[in-house]
């Protein structure tokens, strides 16, 4: 299976929010922010922080396709 992040970029769009500014608020590194820009994995707590920032639930930032 292929992980996507789709959902976090539309969810951003719709908070009208940045990609910086999103890795600011969740103290992530620039290269897991590069990660995420290239749909690979990331560990559950960089998951969980961008979820609790966002108010959100996984499931409205990621996705699991079949290859």
């Amino acid at each position: 299976m292929k992980v996507s992040y789709n959902r976090l970029w539309k969810l951003l769009i719709d908070k009208g929010m940045t990609k910086t500014e999103m890795r600011d608020a969740v103290h992530m590194s620039s290269s897991t922010l590069s990660k995420l820009s290239k749909n690979q994995e990331v560990t559950m707590p960089v998951l969980m922080r961008i979820c609790e920032t966002l108010d959100c639930n996984i499931e409205d930032i990621v996705e699991f396709k079949k290859k």
